[in-house]
C-alpha cells in the first residue's frame, strides 16, 4: 500500500498547524490543550473540506487513505445499516451510531503482511473489486475485518466482522509474533542462524550496507519499529495462503520509512531469516 502524493500535501497542513501552535516550556497546560484540539478540528476541517481526486477510486490503496482521514467521505462510503457480525452475533449499526474510525491514521505507521513477494503487485490491480482490512489486536487477540467492495466505480465499506484471533489462517502465525514482538528472550531466541540484511549504512548516508547477520548481532542490528499492539494486513481477494513464510512490512505515514521482517517456519517454528530497513 503506497500512500497517494496528494496526500502528502494535507498531512503537511497538519503538521505545519501543529509545529506553529505554542508550547509550554516544561508542561502541558489545560490552555495548551484546547489550543492543540482547535488546530487538530482545524486541520481535519481541510482535510473533509478537500475533495478526494475522482481516480483514487481506480486503486483501493489511494482511497483508503482518504476514508480513514475524511470525515465526510468516510460517512458517504459506508452503506447503513451497515452488517455487522461481532463474534458470530449478527447486527447492524445505523448511520446515526457511526463514529469516526481513523484505522491506522492515528499511528506514526501501517504494516502489511504477505506471503510472498508477488503479493507486492496486487496493489496496482485496478480490476480488484473487494478488499478486506484486517485490524489485529495482538494483545486482545482479537481481529476486526472491514470489508470494502467497489460497487458501480466507487469503493463501500459494506460489513464489518469481529472475531477471534484464534479463527483466522494466520493464527499459528499472529501467535508467534505476538510473543516475539513483546518479548526480548523469546525474540532473541527466534533469529536463524544466518540473517541477511539491508540498513543504512551509518559511514555513508547515500548508500545501504548489506550483510549477513548472527543471532548475538541482532540487538546492534534491530529496527526501531517493530510494532507488538496493533497490525494491519490487507486481504485483495486473490492471494495464497503460506504456512511457512511471513512478510510483515512496516511503513512509516509521514516519513515514507519501511522496516520488512522476513520469517520462515522450520520443523515447527518461526524465525527471522531476512530484514531491510
Amino acid at each position: 500500500m503506497k500512500i497517494p502524493s496528494y496526500f502528502f500535501s494535507l498531512v503537511a497542513i497538519g503538521l505545519f498547524a501543529c509545529c506553529s501552535s505554542p508550547k509550554a516550556p516544561e508542561s502541558e497546560t489545560a490552555t495548551d490543550a484546547l489550543a492543540d484540539s482547535v488546530v487538530a478540528d482545524s486541520v481535519e476541517n481541510v482535510i473533509e473540506e478537500t475533495p478526494m481526486p475522482q481516480a483514487a477510486d481506480a486503486l483501493f490503496d489511494d482511497f483508503i487513505f482518504n476514508f480513514a482521514a475524511n470525515r465526510k467521505l468516510q460517512r458517504s462510503r459506508i452503506v447503513f445499516p451497515l452488517k455487522y457480525n461481532n463474534n458470530g452475533a449478527l447486527t447492524t449499526i445505523s448511520k446515526s451510531k457511526w463514529k469516526m474510525d481513523y484505522l491506522f491514521m492515528t499511528d506514526e505507521f501501517y504494516t502489511l503482511l504477505l506471503d510472498n513477494a508477488n503479493q507486492r503487485e496486487v496493489v496496482s490491480d485496478t480490476t480488484i473489486h473487494r478488499v478486506v482490512i484486517e485490524k489485529i489486536q495482538l494483545r486482545e487477540q482479537q481481529i476486526r475485518n472491514y470489508v470494502f467492495e467497489r460497487r458501480k466505480g466507487i469503493w463501500l465499506l459494506t460489513e464489518l466482522q469481529d472475531m477471534p484471533m484464534e479463527d483466522t489462517a494466520d493464527a499459528d502465525f499472529l501467535n508467534f509474533y505476538k510473543q516475539w514482538s513483546n518479548d526480548t528472550i523469546f525474540q532473541n531466541q527466534h533469529i536463524a542462524n544466518d540473517v541477511t540484511f539491508s540498513a543504512p549504512d551509518p559511514d555513508d548516508e547515500l548508500n545501504d550496507m548489506t550483510g549477513t547477520m548472527m543471532p548475538e548481532q541482532w540487538p546492534d542490528f534491530k529496527p526501531e519499529m517493530i510494532p507488538g499492539g496493533t497490525i494491519f494486513n490487507i486481504d485483495y481477494g486473490n492471494t495464497s495462503h503460506s504456512e511457512k513464510h511471513k512478510t510483515l512490512i512496516i511503513r512509516g505515514i509521514a516519513n515514507g520509512m519501511e522496516t520488512s521482517l522476513t520469517f520462515k517456519r522450520d520443523n515447527g517454528k518461526w524465525k527471522l531469516t531476512k530484514f531491510t530497513y
